[in-house]
């Protein structure tokens, strides 16, 4: 199995992209598998609101960063 650099022991703003993406992924599909005990279930989804968050933030950053460029190079 490879080693994966997750966010868990991150804080979240300081993770990356890539990282926060991941982490997400890997709980969609353990939540999607359906085995999880539902104390586990809940608190996995609790974590993959804020991720999503993470995510969400990083981009609109990376979006307003595009912009800016794009307009100073008009």
């Amino acid at each position: 199995m490879g080693h994966r650099q997750g966010v868990e022991n991150v804080d979240m703003m300081e993770a990356t992209f890539e990282q926060a993406i991941t982490e997400l992924e890997e709980i969609i599909k353990k939540l999607e598998d359906g085995r999880m005990p539902l104390e586990d279930a809940v608190k996995a989804f609790e974590r993959g609101s804020e991720l999503r968050k993470v995510c969400e933030e990083k981009l609109k950053g990376a979006q307003l960063k595009i912009e800016t460029l794009s307009e100073k190079a008009e």
